[in-house]
């Protein structure tokens, strides 16, 4: 069977412009959480792009007044991809643009007038980008939950070795909106603080916003840095609309789908990426899933405490940092760790720590009942 590897890729968030420089951060314990106000006054903790330096940079190449926030980022991000890559977009080139809520901000009553609320829609956002790099193919819109990054990973990998596409585009974003905040504060989800992922005193999630684009392609010579897709899997667990399997289900029969594909066993992955949301539900679920899994003893963190829950963009996010990870060599420790507050014993990393890296495990859970994991091997 063909092949299929993640070969360059680009990150837009609040630790910068580029995958490098948003590693280094990493490296150097910065977060990008900070305290902010809502339009109710209310304050709340979350990590933010920064639109003027969006819009500065977006006038280079288009009229910020024809774009919405979301469409501007994602294309920025693409466009600094497709220029570091020297991509060439072809009739054998696919797209996919993965989110929870799109243009979720055009629902505001002071949204910009100038753009046309069917914007909302997630087709016409796939719109927008497609006939903003002249793809030839329609564009696939992805929308799944939290999944949603990671999982197009797996639809691009698909799409490939069934030999309908050479290459796949994955764009993946999610914005905080007054919208979202009230959703997700309507679950008594959000935290008063930046989120401590596993921990013992964790209180809830962090909401944050990111853009992560890739190339995924059958030619591994794209980068010296590619790393081959080697197994994924995908299971919803059907257990409730936001709450997850009691017993990590939907994430164990996903990581041993992903395990059976890639026909490895789980001693051989190094280290996992997991979703770890810093709600008491999901982390517990999650240890559960890796306990059944014989997985405790690998190292494992979240990338949360440094950007918050991205929704939709955070697995292409935290999948892209997981790939840094491997070509540095360096395990990063998962932010706003104190005390394990899970009931088995999940190998959380504390500090960086530099290991020879070579396959890791990348996996998400989302509303729904959703899971994805991937298997991902340095070239």
């Amino acid at each position: 069977m063909k092949e299929v590897y993640i070969t360059n890729h680009h990150i837009i968030s609040s630790l910068g412009f580029g995958s490098v420089a948003n590693f280094q951060n990493l490296v150097e314990h910065i977060s990008g959480i900070k305290k902010h106000k809502r339009e109710n006054g209310q304050s709340y903790y979350s990590s933010l792009i920064d639109r003027k330096k969006i819009d500065k940079e977006f006038a280079a190449i288009g009229n910020i007044e024809d774009y919405t926030s979301l469409e501007k980022m994602m294309i920025l991000s693409l466009h600094y991809l497709l220029k570091d890559s020297d991509f060439k977009i072809t009739k054998r080139t696919g797209l996919i643009v993965s989110t929870t809520k799109g243009n979720i901000d055009l629902l505001a009553d002071d949204s910009n007038l100038k753009i046309d609320k069917k914007r909302v829609y997630l087709s016409e956002l796939g719109k927008q980008i497609q006939n903003y790099f002249d793809f030839k193919n329609e564009a696939i819109v992805l929308s799944n939950a939290c999944v949603s990054g990671i999982l197009a990973v797996s639809v691009a990998d698909r799409l490939i070795k069934q030999e309908m596409y050479d290459d796949v585009i994955i764009v993946s974003g999610d914005l905080v909106t007054e919208f979202i905040l009230s959703g997700f504060t309507s679950f008594q989800a959000i935290s008063d603080q930046p989120c401590k992922p596993f921990s013992k005193n964790r209180t809830g999630i962090t909401i944050g916003e990111a853009i992560a684009s890739v190339v995924v392609s059958s030619d591994k010579n794209r980068s010296k840095n590619a790393v081959q897709i080697i197994g994924s899997g995908s299971c919803n667990d059907a257990n409730h609309i936001s709450g997850p399997s009691r017993t990590g289900e939907g994430l164990y029969l996903s990581v041993k789908s992903a395990l059976k594909e890639a026909q490895i066993s789980e001693r051989e992955i190094d280290y996992i990426s997991a979703h770890g949301t810093a709600t008491n539900f999901n982390d517990e679920m999650e240890s559960i899933a890796f306990s059944r899994l014989d997985m405790l003893d690998i190292p494992l963190n979240s990338l949360k405490g440094y950007y918050g829950h991205t929704l939709g963009a955070s697995g292409l996010l935290e999948t892209i940092l997981g790939i840094e990870s491997l070509f540095h060599n360096t395990l990063i420790a998962s932010e706003g760790f104190e005390e394990l507050g899970v009931s088995h014993p999940v190998n959380i990393i504390k500090e960086n720590k530099e290991k020879d890296l070579h396959i890791f495990l990348k996996t998400a859970s989302g509303f729904g009942g959703s899971n994805t994991a991937v298997i991902f091997k340095k070239v």
